[in-house]
Formats: structure tokens, C-alpha cells, sequence
């Protein structure tokens, strides 16, 4: 009997969720043939089988979040190939301890009929508003907590590309010192169809050569500031399961078309939820082009190790004074979030005032 466990996946990732089964219990497979769907952080993986054999038993069920290291199949039969995963043998995991009731909640006054009904249903009695005398809490003031949790629906377990997105703000909130500057570009000059998000792209080029420190990554506890050269842009994709922010490398030195072809591929990896993870990691700056739903400014959430994200808003037409005259002109509402641990206000402003000057020429 020889079992295979989830290999590492590369960027650091510590664990994966089953999403489905390509064999089943019972099963011959040839060594590479896919076994497993699982996903990442952000992407969908298949696991190739490490040898040829018939699968005994499947040790891990869709839904399951599995660690690196974790038993997912053991073989009957068949001879062990070295591809470089980790296979190894392991001992069964040990059954999970019963759930605990809810602890009971100190300083909650409550008759302990009412303590043993709030058990039964899974509440916590320090969360239950209180109606009865002296701020007990009733019987009825249970069920009443109760009926609002079941109308609420189920509690949703966070996975994938959400899970990863909750970590990730929780991380932001807690390590950046978050600062925004907000102002307009006059984009009336721009020719019918401009691409919009390849002219952002570009302003953000001109910006960071104005102003390089946006361009950076900053180590909080090392206190360190790494200005980095090749300018590396997160590009915020929003989809149903979640935000995807895959790269696009080395955006000042490609031009236009490439730049475009670069984004399509992108889309399309998005969509299919093929992005490689190693192209969802690196990003030196972010661009949020999310004025194509809905909004004009914003405070926007940077990401560690990054120091800035610039936010593109709804365009719109606004009265300006053109030429003593009063006119009707297309602007673009510009918000640039940045961590003011690493970067000062005067080189934020600096960088919001080149990429305006870029976004207003013509071409």
C-alpha cells in the first residue's frame, strides 16, 4: 500500500481545497493522469497521479480544505514513480473531538431554563438583547434570536478566492497606514474609443517616473523601503467567486497592443480560473478601474507589500471654464491610496500630478 499526499504548489501556499474528483475508489489511472481538482488561493490546479495503480481509497471529499502534506489517495497496487511530490506513509487522521456547546456567557443574568434552551440551539447568550427585568434574557428573546439566524440563512464558510480576499484585508488593516489624495483628469482631448485602461496604464508609467517611491515594496518590520525599477501592475479583476488581481509585467516598457493582448490573456485565464498563481504574486502597484460599475472616488485597499493602488472612477461629464468660456467636458475621477509609512504626501501628490498631465494629452 502506498499513499500520495498534496504536494507544495508553489508561492508559499500552505494548503488547498478539494474541488472534484477525477477518479473514483476502485479505479486504474496511469502515472500524470489528473486526480484531483483543488483549489489555490486564486486559481483551480489540477494534481497529476504520481504513478500507475489502482486507487484504493479516496481520503478526501470536495469541499475539504487540505494542507500541503495531506493524505489525499492510497494505491493498491502499482510502482512508485518519483515525480518530485511528496508521498510518504501516513497514520489516519484522528476523529475530530465533539463540538463544544457554547460556553456560558458570564455576567449574562438568564433562568437556567432559558441557558439550557440557548445550548440547544447554538446561541450565545451574550450576543441575545435582553427584554426581561433587571436586562435578563427570556425565553422568547432566544427564539426571537433564533428565528432571525434561521431567516438569515446558513453561515457560508469563506473558500477560495473570497477566503484568500478576507485575509488579505485583514492584513491590509492591520499593517498599512492607509492615506488618499483624490483629483480629476480632463480627458475631453481623447479620441472616440480610447482605451481607457491602456491610458491609465500609461499614466501610471508617467507617474511612477515622477515620483519612483510608489513603485515599491515596504517591509513594516524590518522598516525597510525597496524602490523597485520594472513597474509590475495588479490589475483588479472583479468576478462572482471574488477579486482577482493577476499582473501584467513590465508595463512601461510594451506598448500599446502588446499591453492590450497582455490584458485579454488575462480575461480569458480569469474566466477560466487557469491564472497561474505565480502570475497573481509580484504586483509593485495596483490600478482599480472601478468607476466601470459604479462610484467616483475612493479609499482604496493596498495589499503588502505594496505602497500605493490608484482608482479610476465613473467618467463623467462635468461644467469646467475652457478658454473663458464655459463648457461641458468628459473627466476622470483619480483616487490614489497610499501607505504613508513609506510614502509622503508630497510624493503621492507628485505622482497624482504626472498622471493627470499624461491622461490629458491627446494620444
Amino acid at each position: 500500500m502506498s499513499t500520495f499526499v498534496l504536494p507544495d504548489l508553489g508561492e508559499g501556499l500552505q494548503e488547498a481545497e478539494l474541488v472534484a474528483w477525477h477518479v473514483g475508489e476502485g479505479d486504474h489511472v496511469v502515472a500524470d493522469q489528473p486526480l484531483v481538482s483543488v483549489e489555490t488561493e486564486k486559481a483551480v490546479v489540477e494534481v497529476p497521479s504520481p504513478q500507475a495503480g489502482k486507487i484504493a481509497r479516496l481520503c478526501a471529499q470536495p469541499g475539504d480544505r487540505v494542507k500541503v502534506g495531506g493524505l489525499l489517495v492510497e494505491f493498491e497496487e502499482g510502482p512508485r514513480a518519483d515525480t518530485g511530490t511528496i508521498v510518504g506513509e501516513l497514520t489516519a487522521a484522528e476523529p475530530s473531538a465533539p463540538a463544544q456547546p457554547p460556553p456560558q456567557a458570564s455576567g449574562v443574568r438568564a433562568a437556567p431554563a432559558v441557558r439550557a434552551l440557548a445550548q440547544r440551539l447554538g446561541l450565545d447568550l451574550a450576543v441575545i438583547r435582553a427584554s426581561g427585568p433587571g436586562g435578563a434574557v427570556t425565553s422568547a428573546d432566544v427564539e426571537r434570536a433564533s428565528r432571525a439566524q434561521t431567516e438569515a440563512g446558513p453561515a457560508e464558510t469563506l473558500a477560495g478566492v473570497r477566503r484568500a480576499m478576507a485575509a488579505n484585508m485583514a492584513r491590509s488593516h492591520a499593517e498599512i497606514v492607509p492615506a488618499t489624495v483624490s483629483d480629476e483628469a480632463d480627458i475631453e482631448a481623447w479620441p472616440a474609443q480610447s482605451d481607457v485602461t491602456i491610458r491609465l496604464a500609461r499614466s501610471i508609467v508617467a507617474g511612477c517616473a515622477a515620483s519612483p517611491g510608489l513603485n515599491a515594496w515596504y517591509d513594516g518590520r524590518a522598516m525597510e523601503r525597496r524602490v523597485l525599477k520594472q513597474i509590475d501592475l495588479g490589475l483588479a479583476v472583479d468576478t462572482e467567486d471574488g477579486l482577482f488581481v493577476p499582473v501584467l509585467r513590465n508595463i512601461g516598457g510594451r506598448d500599446a497592443a502588446d499591453l492590450r493582448r497582455g490584458i485579454e490573456a488575462m480575461k480569458k485565464d480569469v474566466r477560466a480560473r487557469t491564472v497561474p498563481v505565480a502570475e497573481l504574486r509580484g504586483q509593485t502597484i495596483t490600478l482599480s478601474n472601478f468607476g466601470m460599475f459604479a462610484g467616483r472616488f475612493a479609499a482604496l485597499v493596498i495589499v503588502p507589500p505594496q505602497v500605493a493602488i490608484l482608482g479610476a472612477g465613473r467618467i463623467t461629464r462635468r461644467v469646467v471654464v475652457d478658454d473663458g468660456k464655459v463648457a461641458a467636458h468628459r473627466t476622470l475621477p483619480l483616487s490614489l491610496t497610499f501607505d504613508h509609512r513609506a510614502v509622503t504626501g508630497g510624493e503621492a501628490a507628485r505622482f497624482l500630478k504626472a498622471a493627470i498631465e499624461d491622461l490629458e494629452q491627446e494620444e
